[in-house]
């Protein structure tokens, strides 16, 4: 596979989207097998939730392609495949009873690395004045914060 040379701020952006709807993408097939993976009703029910907020960002994401007028694609995200190699590493190798912890655990790894390619997006899209594309980006940018914060908490609360 040739690799394609990124040669403006333009084309940076539109990678860099591309590789967020497979983060997305990614992320809601990890957010399914987390679900199995967790022993706890309330933890079930968080990823639950976490994965109807996905769907949202990805329709959000599909919204800012639209926007830019970007062919709307996928790019690799090995970094999300990792974290969802990792997280299953994890789960395979642990008790039962340790399962919750690594799942939550192996969620919040995630959300950071959502956080950080958001904020990736939003200031060279602020740059190119795209308003519209970045209240989108930062609307998810904002869920993925807030589920950060309630993943961290409910980590808390496992091992407190």
């Amino acid at each position: 596979m040739v690799q394609q040379t990124l040669n403006t701020p333009i084309e940076l952006l539109h990678y860099k989207l591309r590789t967020a709807l497979t983060m997305e993408n990614d992320s809601l097939a990890a957010l399914g097998e987390l679900e199995k993976a967790a022993k706890s009703a309330e933890i079930k029910k968080l990823f639950r939730h976490h994965a109807e907020e996905t769907q949202e960002q990805i329709e959000n994401l599909e919204q800012v392609f639209t926007l830019l007028e970007f062919k709307q694609s996928t790019a690799p995200s090995p970094s999300t495949k990792g974290i969802s190699k990792q997280a299953a590493s994890l789960i395979e190798r642990s008790a039962p009873k340790l399962r919750d912890q690594v799942a939550v655990a192996s969620a919040l790894g995630n959300e950071h690395y959502e956080i950080s390619a958001y904020q990736g997006l939003i200031l060279p899209a602020e740059a190119m004045g795209a308003t519209e594309a970045v209240a989108l980006l930062r609307a998810n940018l904002d869920q993925e914060q807030h589920t950060s914060e309630e993943l961290q908490e409910t980590l808390q609360k496992l091992v407190g």
